[in-house]
């Protein structure tokens, strides 16, 4: 399932992932709380960082009973609203993997806010392109709705945390509102494709620039 998930991204932005992110996966939560010590946060989806001069260390903690529900009704083939809340938590852990590996592998820094806000472009983008399924449950026009209407974050956040989620979230959904826009509904059409791959590589600034211009220019 992940590696699926993990070639969907790569197919929709056109990319080609060095790594695998199976090979990154860790489900015992006590070992990610021995590795992260006090202060980490009780969630079933995080990516943990620990970067150095010359390397960067990784692991995708997803919790077990999270990847067994969703292994059940294979999102991949079947997404629908039941489904939806877990495919999308899965797949942002996925995301951040892909996202920081394929930059940090063109020796390109990213931010943290640049993470979550690909991340949640990432979940529409795949949300929509797997709902162009005869048996979906969920329509194109309320994915919008469910993923940024009411946004729900962790409580044990700090300040400065939330805040940069809901300015990840925020963007997303201006980005995504515009796509909704603009584009025909289904497959991502070659426009569609040559909109999000270039949106993709874009450093943080001029992504947000290209918000601004698309949401409201």
């Amino acid at each position: 399932m992940l590696r699926e998930i993990q070639d969907l991204l790569a197919q929709l932005y056109g990319i080609a992932p060095s790594l695998d992110v199976r090979d990154y996966l860790v489900t015992d939560a006590a070992l990610v709380n021995a590795w992260e010590g006090q202060g980490g946060r009780d969630v079933d989806e995080k990516l943990l960082v620990v970067q150095s001069p010359d390397a960067i260390e990784l692991a995708l903690f997803l919790e077990p009973r999270l990847l067994e529900r969703l292994e059940a009704v294979n999102p991949l083939q079947s997404l629908d609203r039941d489904s939806l809340a877990d495919f999308c938590l899965v797949l942002e852990g996925v995301s951040h993997f892909v996202y920081l590996t394929w930059n940090a592998a063109a020796d390109r820094c990213v931010t943290r806010l640049e993470l979550e806000m690909q991340a949640e472009v990432d979940k529409y983008v795949s949300a929509r392109t797997l709902l162009n399924q005869p048996c979906r449950t969920v329509s194109a026009d309320d994915l919008l709705s469910v993923l940024f209407d009411e946004p729900k974050f962790h409580d044990s956040l700090s300040v400065q945390e939330l805040e940069r989620y809901e300015h990840a979230t925020r963007f997303a959904s201006w980005y995504c509102r515009s796509l909704e826009a603009r584009f025909a509904a289904g497959l991502p059409d070659d426009s569609m494709l040559k909109e999000i791959r270039t949106f993709y590589r874009l450093p943080q600034a001029d992504k947000l620039s290209h918000i601004h211009s698309t949401a409201y220019g």
